[in-house]
């Protein structure tokens, strides 16, 4: 009679599986090894088949697994996010995030429970980035950019493999040796190389050179150094923030290059401080926007637009812009919303440092733009003058203010607001239900907020 088992044999002496084995040590049904690596005779005999059984219903490949975390990143995916592979989950289970199985080490089979779990944190994205390296393709889409700009920025030297993996591409070449990146290290690229134009890469057009081919990659023996002013930007702080920093915390990075009035330190060292210190966070992904359309007598439709940018006019007559980057259905969806001749009305805009806005009517389409990468963006307008804060209450649509020609009264119970102008309030003995007064409205928030905010130009009298 054996004195110690491994997982094959506890297995085979309480006629289990494998996988359910391995799942009652991973959960706590029976005790981690305590014979070296293997269990003792006590241990295996002592435990619980039939519930080590009834513990592990099932197992679900590593590519079923692949596609619910893929599904938990957002539908439709979101831009700068690849698709999860069958080999991530390998990684994941590496990480100690999953329970292997069984199965290729490379693919592994897992518990369907626990790949729920893990879809539903909320740091999921962050995981993938700190535990799943990328190829190239999969790099290029993580930083948003096409493959050939991604090439570049290997070449560049700034970013390096952190090993390799043996793809067989059968017909297609055989077995090639493909280097893998670190996903966090290509979240990090936008932050580490503030001077490089991120946003024209994401939309450089199929065919166009890449403007990073313009420069010339890290000359080992100068090393990959930056000054204080360089390390501010990758904080978005001053320089004078970053100097105190350096005064103020002993760890900081010691200088690598320069002289004592500039000194340079390593770009590394400095990201690593940065994100020890909590002076930045590694990006998730693309910030995004969420609209709300209604045109005519249809129905309400959300969308997503990802890496959103909103531009807002200060001139009532002029006209604001939102864009990102969308799918190929919604922005067809957008474009027939909006295609009537007053445009669709936006319920509600929730943009990253944006109050929320809402626009009645007047939003269109007016550009459709396909990347060198693949994605699409969108670009939609509408009169500046109609734009104002979205109403909280239920009905949605833009919320009013109301300025009176005279002053209110020490009845008026409105809210009044820093443009100027009042909430009106139905019980209001002066404004309310009951009461006509005579007063403009304006959208709440919008244009004509801004210019009954700004103070009254001076006499010229009195400047003189």
């Amino acid at each position: 009679m054996r004195a110690a088992y491994d997982d094959y044999g506890a297995a085979g002496r309480l006629k289990v599986s494998v996988a359910a084995w391995r799942w009652a040590v991973a959960s706590g049904l029976v005790p981690q090894p305590d014979a070296g690596a293997e269990w003792s005779r006590a241990v295996v005999e002592a435990a619980d088949a039939e519930g080590i059984r009834a513990a592990l219903p099932g197992v679900v490949s590593a590519w079923w697994a692949a596609e619910r975390v893929t599904e938990a990143l957002g539908v439709p995916l979101p831009f700068g996010q690849p698709r999860v592979t069958a080999t991530a989950v390998g990684h994941l289970v590496r990480a100690g995030l999953l329970t292997y199985l069984g199965g290729d080490t490379a693919t592994p089979d897992v518990h369907p429970d626990q790949v729920a779990t893990l879809a539903r944190r909320r740091d999921l994205p962050a995981l993938l980035d700190r535990h799943v390296p990328l190829g190239p393709d999969q790099a290029a889409v993580r930083l948003g950019v096409r493959r050939t700009d991604f090439d570049q920025v290997v070449r560049l030297g700034w970013i390096t493999p952190v090993g390799p993996v043996e793809i067989d591409y059968k017909r297609h070449g055989g077995w090639t040796t493909v280097p893998l990146y670190s996903g966090q290290d290509i979240a990090l690229l936008p932050l580490s190389r503030p001077s490089v134009d991120w946003r024209a890469l994401h939309a450089l057009a199929p065919g166009r050179p890449s403007p990073l081919a313009a420069l010339d990659p890290i000359d080992p023996a100068e090393g990959d150094t930056v000054l204080l002013a360089e390390a501010a930007r990758m904080a978005g702080v001053g320089r004078a923030t970053v100097a105190n920093w350096r005064r103020r915390y002993d760890d900081f990075p010691a200088p690598a290059a320069g002289t004592g009035i500039h000194p340079r330190f390593e770009r590394s060292a400095v990201v690593a401080w940065l994100l020890a210190h909590d002076k930045i966070a590694v990006p998730a992904g693309m910030p995004s926007a969420t609209l709300a359309l209604r045109s005519g007598d249809t129905g309400e439709r959300r969308f997503r637009l990802d890496d959103p940018v909103l531009e807002l006019s200060d001139d009532a007559a002029g006209e604001d812009r939102l864009s990102g980057w969308t799918t190929d259905a919604d922005a067809d969806a957008l474009a027939a919303l909006t295609a009537t001749d007053t445009g669709a009305s936006l319920r509600r805009l929730t943009a990253p440092a944006t109050p929320p806005l809402a626009v009645p009517g007047g939003v269109r389409v007016i550009e459709r733009y396909r990347s060198g990468s693949g994605g699409l963006r969108i670009t939609l307008a509408w009169p500046a003058g109609l734009r104002g804060t979205a109403d909280r209450r239920p009905r949605g649509g833009t919320a009013d203010h109301a300025v009176p020609h005279a002053a209110p009264g020490a009845q008026c119970v409105c809210a009044r607001q820093a443009c100027g102008g009042l909430v009106l309030v139905p019980y209001c003995i002066e404004h309310g239900r009951t009461a006509e007064p005579v007063m403009e409205r304006h959208p709440a928030g919008g244009v004509r907020c801004t210019h009954l905010t700004r103070p009254a130009p001076r006499p010229a009298a009195a400047l003189a």
